[in-house]
């Protein structure tokens, strides 16, 4: 291939990226039961699993789970149950900011 195809492809690439991801919003999960990083990883494992989801942090000290996700997906009944079959409690789910990216 030519340098100029390379090229073409890798901003084909990088548009249909932008375009899939247009639209995002963060959620936070207060979580009850969290006690050791072994939880910590459960949690990220699980959430890390979405398709949906694009980036997973989990504070053992501030016992909360924060996603990026696709706009409307997973919906929260999902990710309630996903904190559940984790083995854990989710207290309170807030919608932290819908932007466009």
């Amino acid at each position: 291939m030519t340098i100029m195809k390379i090229f073409r492809l890798l901003i084909l690439v990088f548009l249909v990226l932008q375009l899939q991801s247009a639209w995002s919003r963060t959620v936070e999960i207060d979580v009850h039961g969290m006690t050791c990083a072994f939880c910590v990883d459960g949690l990220e494992r699980k959430f890390r699993q979405m398709k949906a989801v694009s980036k997973v942090q989990v504070s053992l000290k501030l016992k909360k789970v924060r996603l990026v996700t696709e706009e409307n997906q997973p919906d929260l009944a999902t990710l309630k149950q996903a904190v559940i079959d984790a083995g854990f409690t989710p207290t309170k789910i807030s919608i932290l900011s819908n932007e466009k990216n």
